[in-house]
């Protein structure tokens, strides 16, 4: 039984790293045959990985076609967004900030700066974001947030390749390090919402809400 399981989570890890690079895009079918001589594990695995995923709602069980990295909608946007902001906040309101994790920040925000394409800058927004978090002790609220910006990073790599817009979110990532580094964390909390809400509103637009 512990074998399945670590199998699972192989078999999971490899979708989600295939998705952040950009390997894997929406309307795409999972074949699961073609992973598992890829993974050289059996369909089993497989299959509780996938299921895992859907009930994460980073994919789609669609009749006739199997697991689907579903289509893109604003309502799904907006509670997604709304969750992850709402869920960082609490994260770094209830965490302590080392002067060495304040220095991370700052490291991690000049990788951000000097991204070299689209999906390296979604990247390094998303871990500069775990660092934000990273010191929540709450395991199962961190990993509802993996899960969360995991099925974000679609909407990100759909829409988010404006480099003027990511100068916006640039100012906010470094106000947000400024408060941190002030240990004013209430305003720290509201620039945090700020800048997922940016986000969002800009990603609305390009879905056609006004």
């Amino acid at each position: 039984m512990a074998q399945k399981l670590v199998l699972r989570d192989q078999v999971r890890e490899h979708l989600l790293k295939q998705m952040v690079l950009g390997n894997l895009q929406i309307g795409n079918t999972i074949n699961l045959a073609a992973l598992a001589r890829k993974l050289n594990v059996s369909v089993t695995p497989i299959r509780e990985a996938l299921t895992q995923l859907q009930q994460a709602n980073i994919i789609k069980a669609i009749p006739n076609r199997g697991f689907v990295i579903a289509a893109l909608n604003a309502k799904e946007a907006s509670d997604l967004y709304e969750l992850v902001a709402n869920l960082e906040v609490l994260a770094i309101e209830n965490s302590d900030f080392s002067a060495t994790a304040i220095e991370r920040l700052k490291e991690q925000q000049i990788v951000f700066e000097n991204a070299p394409d689209a999906i390296s800058r979604i990247n390094a927004d998303f871990e500069f974001h775990n660092l934000l978090t990273k010191y929540y002790t709450n395991d199962i609220a961190l990993q509802v947030l993996t899960d969360l910006k995991t099925r974000i990073f679609f909407y990100e790599n759909a829409f988010m390749k404006n480099e003027f817009f990511y100068n916006r979110t640039d100012n906010q990532h470094e106000a947000i390090i400024a408060a941190i580094e002030d240990d004013n964390i209430p305003t720290a909390s509201l620039l945090l919402k700020m800048n997922w809400m940016l986000i969002l509103n800009y990603i609305l637009k390009q879905l056609g809400v006004e």
